[in-house]
Formats: structure tokens, C-alpha cells, sequence
């Protein structure tokens, strides 16, 4: 008896660990299938397929999951969780039943039956409360017995297929428009499914993959106390069914949790659908090739449209791709037709601005709002463009609140087309630069921009899977969204290397100004380099001035280069460093605030390397974690208590710029 409490003790424990988990496809995952349910070779979860009728599948997490324990009285509510998963629904048949994502007492779901059932109830069990089962099923087929609002829809179900609640398929669009998804359209699908045990409320939300963000506003959003329907251990997966109409249900990825928010899915890191076999539809194609032939034949009887057809013959070979065998691994890949709708034909109308390695374009994506920037680069040949095409969509992957997300790539021949999120401020060098525009920029504006930026660049060096170097921050490519949040843009010279190993040697690429001396010497782009770049940005929006500026002395002096480290370091060693910030704030702004974010500017900007400081003890000193002044103990420090002290031993930043040139 003894051995048998500890047995369940041990099953009890392991199951309550399992509270969340995370398949970017199932290939080789350890799942629970009965009935069609099987994993394809790519790694994909088919619970139906269309080569079966009159059957149904069922593919569930293995380990019980704790949601409740009704042995304490206090613990009896059910605890909150999170899933998202990304579904596809193929089908040559007008309808094909649909799918289910449940929760159910047993890995698996006894007694449930085809057709319209979703694989999860039968006719003898319908309505049960002893079921204990919750659904949110995903429908293509309107049953008058369910009272189904449409063949289209989304529906949470309690041991019934009768759903408490349900919508047609739609989403909320980034233009706030209310979209309608088809669920059997055979292309990606996203779901978040929430519930939140303090409000006793579940809200489900689905989008397309053109769209993978999830809406600000559920499609449904349901009252619900669980309690009774609930075991304390549940098994979590999908159901699907079929009848006489039989169709492919895909399951792509799946992340689920009862601790927080589940994992984010991204398209690129799941396996690809199968190419449809729609017999129908190549038919269909036949037919239309064959008129589409003989309507040609006509046509190129007269010259006047031979010469339209060849003349649209070029076009269409100027938009062409090549594609070479080893693009087809990198799956942010965009093509070239596609980017040229999106931009009109990267019409100068669309032109957000151009830079020395290129110009970018506004776009929106065909069949879709969705405006994106697009960057045109030609490739120079240095580097392999095999290894850059795979960096670039290695950085796909890289997701930060204070970093623009690129989303893909493209090549046409040597141009490289980069596509980012689109910036509706544009850049912080206009607001920074344009009188009309600068009255924005206040103090507070200001320090939060310069914030973002500091969490952005700490996250590429220390916090994602590889350390990356951006090797061109500055202010035109910091980007600011709608809400005039700071993003960190334009990763077209980004490199990447393995966390503790030593970069590469490239090229000297940048922005003088805010280029790291080393890097003439060494060519190695390194995290402390893009500390310099952040130094420079930093003095450039406390002092409203650029990095390198001119300036013409009084009574028609001859121009003056002025490189704006030393000046600001001129204003502290005459004991008035506050009077380096730019004018235009006109005393609005905290002295002390203001002394801090010069001197770490300047510490930023040493000729030194290892004098300066990591983008984490920046953070920690923007964030008042750390001191300036005894936190930093760095080799070559320049910063001393008192401020009106001699700051001997201080060498110039020219001088130090100097000593790396004459070193080359």
C-alpha cells in the first residue's frame, strides 16, 4: 500500500511539473496519437487526412497536466493557462468538419465520434457533465443540430458541441478593420487561447500568417468558471473528424503554459505544408491553360500585339527570381514580384530616405494592410553572399520591443532587399535635425528613446542565443513607432558570433563619427564598438549637435571641424558641463539627470576599448542601479568626484583617433 502512495505521489509530482512546453513541429516528439493522428517526415501533426472517410484522430501532450486541486479548498479554482498553436485545414470537399483543441480527463478522448462530432463527443454522451471536457473548436460546417451560426466559425464548447459562445472567423486588423479568415483556405493559421483564472475568463483570438501578431481584441472573449468541469489533472491536444467529405487537419507548432503567457510561434521555425494534390484544381488549371493557348495564338497574329506580348515578356523576366538551391533553407525569403507591388515598382513617391549603403521604400504588402519598409543594398562582394543571406535570416529570429523587427529577405542578382516593420515617425534624425519637428523631442522623450535603445543593444549582446554586433548605430537608424517608441533599426551590417568566442575580421563598414577607433587597426566588429556608436548617439540627442559638425567662428571665420566628445569634454573641464545640452530644451531638464547621461556619453566614447563600459552597466547607470562615479572601475576612467578638479592625464579624443590612424 505503502509502494502504491509513493507510485502516485512520484506520477502526482511529475505530472504537476509539466506546466508548460513548446513544439516547433513534432518531429520526434513524444505525443499521444490514436486513430488517423500521425507525424509526417517535415515534422508535422496530421490528425485527418484526405485519403480516409468516416474517421477521426486524436493527438494529445503525453504527461497530465495540475489544474486544480480539490483536496484544499483554497486551491480549487482553476488556474489560469496559455496556448498557441498555428493550424492548417486542406480539403478538395466544400467541407471537412474542422478541428479542436481540448482539454480532456484521458490522453485521448473515449467515445468520441466522425462526421460533425470533431472526434469529440458521440450521441449517447452529448451534454454530459461527467464528460469534463472543454473545447474551442474551429469549425468549416454549419449543423442545424449544434446550432451552428455559420460553416465558418469559432466556438467554445462545454461537453457539448452546443458552443457557450462562438464567431464567424475573423480578426482584428493592424488598420482596426474587422477581416474574415477562412479556416479551410489550406494556408497558416494562429490561435491564442487564454484563460485567466482571477477573472474566471477565456479569450480565444485567431490571425493569418500574413499577420502573425495576436489582435488587440479576442474574436471571442467568454465568462467562465471551470471549477466544475475541470478534473485537477487534465490532458491537453486536439481532435478532429471527418465524414464522407475527408480533408488534411495540420497541427504546425504548438506551446502551452500555466505559468504565464505560452511561447510565441514563428512561421519560419515550423515545418512547410505539403503541396496540395486538388486533382479538381489542376483540371480546372488545364482547361484555362488551353484557352489561354489558343487565345495567345490569335494574338500574336498581329505585330501590334506581338509587340505588347514581348514587350510584357521583358517585364515579367526583369521581376523574375533565381533561386539557387541553397535559398530554399532560409525561410524569410521574400520575392522579388512581391516586393515590387508592395512598393509600386520602388517609385520615388514611396522613397523614406537614402543612405550610404542604400535607399528604403515604403510598402504595403499585396492582398494585405500591412505596410512594411523595404531596403535596397547592393552586396560588395566581401563576405560570401551564401554566409550574409544566412545571418540575415538568422536575425529573422531576433524579437525585442526596442529592436524594428526584420521581417525576410530578398535577392535579385547582387541586390539585397531587407524587409523591416514599418515606422510611422521615421527616423529620430529628422525630429533631432528639422526645426518643425525638434519641439517634440522633449527631455523625458529624449531619455526614454535613449533607454530603449540601451535595453535594445543589451539584448543583442548578451541576451539572445548569439552575441550581435549591429556596427552602425546611430540616428537615422533609429526609428520611432507610432507611439513614438524608439526602435533600433537597419541590421543590414549586423554580424553574429557564438557567446565567448572572438568575432571575425570584416571590413571597416559604419558611419564616421560614430565609428570605433579599433576598428581601423583591427577590423573586427565587436560589442564594444557598437558601446562607442551608443556614446556618440547618446551626446548627439543630450546636445541636439552631430557626432562631427562645422562650425564658423564670428566675423566670417573659416570653418571649424568640431568633433562634439571633445567639445562636451571642454564644458566639463571649465566646470559647466550642463551647458553642452541643446539649447532648444531651454532649461527643461534635470541638471543632475543631465550631468549623468554627458558623462556617460563621454565614457562611452574612450579611444580605449576596455576603458568603456558594457551595455549592461550602461543600462544599469541609466536605470539608477549603478553609480557613475564609484560603480565603474574601469582601466582609463576619466571621471572623478569633483567635477572642478584638473582632469590630468586626460588625453583628447583627436589625439586618440590619431594614435590609431598613425598605428595603421
Amino acid at each position: 500500500m505503502a509502494l502504491l502512495m509513493l507510485v502516485l505521489l512520484l506520477f502526482q509530482t511529475a505530472a504537476s511539473m509539466a506546466e508548460s512546453f513548446v513544439f516547433h513541429g513534432f518531429k520526434g516528439a513524444n505525443l499521444t496519437l490514436d486513430g488517423m493522428a500521425a507525424i509526417s517526415s517535415n515534422g508535422l501533426l496530421r490528425l485527418t487526412s484526405d485519403s480516409h472517410v468516416e474517421d477521426m484522430g486524436h493527438g494529445f501532450y503525453p504527461l497530465p497536466i495540475r489544474f486544480k486541486d480539490s483536496s484544499s479548498a483554497s486551491s480549487a479554482t482553476v488556474t489560469s493557462f496559455s496556448t498557441r498553436f498555428v493550424f492548417a485545414i486542406t480539403s478538395q470537399a466544400p467541407s471537412c468538419h474542422g478541428l479542436a483543441f481540448a482539454l480532456s480527463p484521458t490522453d485521448g478522448i473515449v467515445g468520441g465520434a466522425v462526421n460533425n462530432f470533431l472526434g469529440l463527443f458521440n450521441n449517447s454522451n452529448l451534454g454530459n457533465s461527467s464528460n469534463h471536457i472543454l473545447a474551442v473548436e474551429f469549425d468549416t460546417c454549419k449543423d442545424p443540430m449544434f446550432k451552428d451560426i455559420n460553416d465558418n466559425h469559432v466556438g467554445i464548447d462545454i461537453n457539448s458541441l452546443i458552443s457557450v459562445s462562438a464567431a464567424p472567423a475573423a480578426y482584428l486588423a493592424a488598420n482596426n478593420s474587422n477581416e474574415t479568415i477562412i479556416l479551410q483556405s489550406g494556408f497558416p493559421i494562429f490561435a491564442w487561447i487564454d484563460y485567466q483564472n482571477d477573472q474566471q475568463l477565456l479569450n480565444v483570438s485567431i490571425s493569418p500568417s500574413t499577420e502573425p501578431v495576436k489582435p488587440s481584441r479576442p474574436l471571442l472573449s467568454q465568462p467562465l468558471n471551470l471549477s466544475s468541469v475541470l478534473e485537477d489533472f487534465m490532458y491537453v491536444g486536439f481532435s478532429s473528424g471527418v465524414g464522407k467529405l475527408s480533408g488534411n487537419h495540420y497541427i504546425m507548432g504548438w506551446s502551452f503554459s500555466t505559468d504565464g503567457e505560452a511561447q510565441s510561434l514563428y512561421l519560419s521555425q515550423l515545418p512547410s505544408l505539403p503541396v496540395p494534390n486538388d486533382k479538381a484544381r489542376q483540371k480546372k488549371y488545364v482547361i484555362i491553360a488551353s484557352v489561354i493557348a489558343v487565345v495567345f495564338m490569335i494574338v500574336v497574329s498581329t505585330a501590334c500585339s506581338y509587340v505588347a506580348y514581348k514587350m510584357q515578356k521583358k517585364k515579367k523576366e526583369k521581376l523574375a527570381d533565381i533561386m539557387e538551391v541553397w535559398e530554399l533553407d532560409y525561410p524569410h525569403r521574400f520575392s522579388y514580384r512581391t516586393l515590387y507591388k508592395a512598393t509600386d515598382g520602388f517609385k520615388e513617391k514611396g522613397l523614406l530616405g537614402t543612405g550610404g549603403f542604400g535607399s528604403v521604400y515604403k510598402g504595403v504588402m499585396p492582398g494585405t494592410s500591412t505596410q512594411v519598409a523595404v531596403k535596397r543594398i547592393s552586396h560588395n562582394g566581401k563576405q560570401g553572399l551564401r554566409e550574409f543571406v544566412a545571418e540575415v535570416a538568422s536575425l529573422g529570429r531576433v524579437t525585442h520591443r526596442s529592436l524594428v523587427r526584420l521581417q525576410g529577405w530578398c535577392r535579385r542578382q547582387d541586390e539585397l532587399l531587407l524587409v523591416y516593420d514599418f515606422m510611422p515617425n521615421g527616423s529620430l534624425d529628422e525630429f533631432l535635425f528639422d526645426d518643425t519637428k525638434a519641439a517634440t523631442l522633449n527631455w523625458e522623450l529624449r531619455m526614454r528613446i535613449l533607454k530603449g535603445i540601451a535595453d535594445g543593444l543589451l539584448y543583442l549582446h548578451k541576451g539572445w542565443e548569439q552575441v550581435v554586433v549591429h556596427r552602425d548605430v546611430k540616428a537615422s537608424n533609429v526609428l520611432l513607432d507610432g507611439e513614438m517608441n524608439a526602435r533600433l533599426g537597419d541590421f543590414g551590417l549586423a554580424r553574429l558570433h557564438e557567446h565567448g568566442q572572438n568575432p571575425q575580421t570584416t571590413g571597416v563598414m559604419g558611419t564616421v563619427g560614430y565609428l570605433a577607433p579599433e576598428l581601423y587597426r583591427t577590423g573586427k566588429a565587436t560589442v564594444s564598438a557598437d558601446v562607442f556608436a551608443y556614446g556618440a548617439l547618446l551626446l548627439e540627442v543630450v546636445c541636439g549637435k552631430r557626432p562631427i559638425h562645422t562650425w564658423r567662428g564670428g566675423n566670417g571665420g573659416e570653418e571649424e571641424e568640431i568633433i562634439l566628445a571633445e567639445w562636451v569634454l571642454e564644458w566639463w573641464q571649465k566646470g559647466d558641463i550642463t551647458a553642452a545640452v541643446d539649447g532648444r530644451l531651454e532649461g527643461r531638464y534635470g541638471k543632475e539627470e543631465a550631468e549623468l547621461m554627458l558623462k556617460l556619453g563621454l565614457l562611452c566614447s574612450q579611444a580605449v576599448p576596455g576603458a568603456r563600459p558594457t551595455m549592461r552597466q550602461v543600462v544599469q547607470f541609466l536605470n539608477g542601479e549603478a553609480s557613475i562615479h564609484k560603480s565603474m572601475g574601469l582601466p582609463g576612467s576619466v571621471f572623478y568626484e569633483d567635477d572642478g578638479a584638473e582632469h590630468k592625464g586626460l588625453p583628447s579624443f583627436r589625439s586618440m583617433q590619431s594614435d590609431y590612424d598613425e598605428s595603421d
